[in-house]
């Protein structure tokens, strides 16, 4: 997606930070599930249990109530106050995120993350001194091992003293995977502070060193170039980027828009605020992982504190939320972004997707077609539109939106590969094989050796009991290019048992299993191929095995007719999903 825009991704830091404590469970949710509607508990062990649960439920709001209530009972308990002050900046809760952060430190004075805040609400107050002041007595270890630099390297820049901010930035010349952190914000301090070679030499040595532009160092570099006459140079930058990115031209046309009409833009970091959401951004971009997804929350939310309109730490939040199933608040989080952003149609596409997820399709539909009204000429929209019906198993109508789609294609470039693959797919699924064919053809021709697409066209060849050599060669290819997919493994096996090699169908349908033990599909098949092998309790066992992992209506009673005579005819065709 065009706005997630990380700086860099550091294993690092994210094996470090994963020794912290998680403030939201990343496993498996308990029933019954809780909301964010706390109710009366009768006791201060109530609401911490409830608080507790809550929380692993990411129903954050509610168990900031419950744990606030607990501790209203036991006032001096770090452990809650610690974890009520988490959840209520994890819910963007500024005000009250600080009041339990001045309660923390003054309980414990090297509490990370709550010294943090208060700086942050010393940026905002406008008080440049006292943050650079606080800054400089936030812990440098735990939690702020890696943030605490670029922190008190802003607070610095915000005092204009540039020796002592390039000097915290510095300290992460000891730490491996930071250098394309420094460098960025070395650059964007230089030009912050108006030193205007210093600022050239750094964006010059970030552009350089990139294989592949992202679009936030493109902007903030591009913005430079501008301000300082350089406007030749901005434009050979953004089109560099269009070239290297081409589905984000709403990104890049404002900036040539601006470019032609002679404007100049203001720079990327006016104040410290600015330059301390900057910071946050990156921080929690790069803690954006499994294990510090909930930290990841926290940076995002802290910049949004200094920057409320920062649109990637919005969507960043709204992704999170997204990942953690908290599909009301991320939908919300998506349609508050302004259109007119650069990141808005984006924005918007991901309104239509977590619509979807909601069980409102009507919706998303709706949705997504007057965004193709809107932008006549644009195929993303009609490709969004077409992934959700082949999802929910309209393929007709997914066939309509893939072809307005492929309508809107000028040039038809490699890229597009996965357009054909997915209106083929759609286009078998509703019966119209010869054009599903075609499509599977196509894609192949556009990027060629596709696993995903030698899979499907070879497995379907085998159904159909065409081009069996032919197929036979594309899905081992498939399984030499992702050995470790259990679905094209199943594929291969199930290629080898139409062909009537039955030892080798089993080796390798085992295989699959092994891969995906839950799947329907390949228990049946596996059954089908004991059964064809003489093993027939085995065959039986795999077709109950099949009927515990919820197969399709049809396929049930197959498998039914198959445990009460076993295998007396060839199997039915089954489809091999996309």
């Amino acid at each position: 997606m065009a706005g997630r825009a990380a700086i860099l991704g550091v294993a690092a830091v994210v094996a470090a930070c994963a020794q912290a404590p998680s403030q939201g469970a990343t496993t498996a949710r308990p029933a019954p599930p809780v909301t964010d509607d706390p109710i009366a508990t009768e006791s201060p062990l109530g609401s911490y249990l409830a608080g507790s649960l809550a929380q692993q439920e990411h129903a954050y709001g509610a168990a900031a109530e419950y744990l606030e209530r607990a501790l209203q009972h036991d006032p001096d308990n770090e452990d809650i106050l610690r974890r009520a002050f988490l959840l209520r900046l994890s819910m963007g809760e500024g005000a009250r995120a600080a009041a339990l952060a001045s309660r923390l430190v003054a309980a414990d004075p090297r509490a990370g993350l709550a010294s943090l805040v208060l700086v942050v609400e010393q940026v905002k107050a406008g008080d440049d001194a006292a943050a650079a002041s606080a800054a400089d007595r936030l812990p440098p270890d735990g939690l702020l091992r890696f943030s605490a630099p670029l922190i008190t390297a802003w607070t610095k820049a915000g005092q204009h003293d540039q020796k002592s901010a390039l000097a915290a930035l510095d300290q992460y010349d000891r730490m491996r995977g930071f250098e394309q952190l420094k460098a960025f914000h070395l650059a964007l301090i230089d030009d912050y502070l108006a030193d205007v070679g210093g600022a050239s030499q750094a964006y010059k040595k970030i552009l350089e060193g990139s294989e592949r532009l992202n679009w936030r160092t493109t902007d903030v570099a591009g913005r430079f170039l501008e301000r300082h006459g350089r406007a030749a140079e901005a434009k050979a930058l953004y089109e560099r980027f269009l070239k290297e990115n081409h589905d984000n031209g709403d990104l890049v046309q404002p900036s040539l828009a601006r470019i032609a009409a002679g404007q100049i833009p203001p720079a990327t970091v006016g104040s410290v605020k600015d330059g301390l959401a900057e910071a946050l951004f990156d921080l929690a971009s790069v803690l954006n992982q499994r294990d510090t997804q909930d930290l990841a929350l926290i940076y995002a939310r802290l910049a949004l504190e200094l920057a409320p309109k920062y649109v990637l730490a919005q969507l960043l939040i709204a992704e999170i939320a997204e990942s953690e199933q908290r599909l009301p608040e991320a939908l919300a989080v998506y349609r508050s972004i302004d259109r007119s952003s650069p990141f808005g149609w984006s924005a918007q596409l991901r309104v239509a997707e977590v619509l979807d997820e909601l069980d409102r399709t009507d919706e998303a539909v709706a949705e997504l077609t007057r965004m193709a009204a809107e932008r006549p000429g644009a195929a993303q929209s009609l490709i969004e539109l077409g992934d959700i019906l082949r999802g929910r198993n309209r393929f007709p109508d997914a066939v309509a939106a893939y072809d307005g789609a492929v309508a809107r294609l000028e040039p038809v470039e490699g890229r597009y590969w996965s357009l054909f693959y997915s209106r083929g797919i759609a286009l078998e699924r509703s019966g119209q094989w010869p054009r599903a064919e075609a499509d599977f053809l196509r894609a192949l021709e556009l990027q060629k050796d596709q696993p995903l697409v030698l899979n499907y066209l070879g497995y379907s060849w085998v159904e159909k009991r065409e081009h069996l050599d032919q197929a036979l060669k594309m899905i081992e290819r498939a399984v030499e290019l992702r050995p470790n997919d259990g679905y094209i493994v199943d594929s291969l096996g199930w290629a080898h048992f139409q062909l009537g090699d039955y030892p080798q169908a089993t080796q390798y349908l085992e295989r699959a299993i092994e891969l995906l033990p839950e799947d329907p599909t390949i228990n049946d098949h596996l059954g089908d191929a004991y059964w064809r092998s003489g093993r027939l309790a085995e065959a039986r066992y795999q077709w109950q095995r099949a009927l515990q992992f919820q197969p399709e209506a049809d396929e049930i009673k197959t498998i039914d007719a198959k445990l009460d005579k076993g295998l007396t005819t060839p199997p039915a065709a089954s489809s091999r999903g996309g």
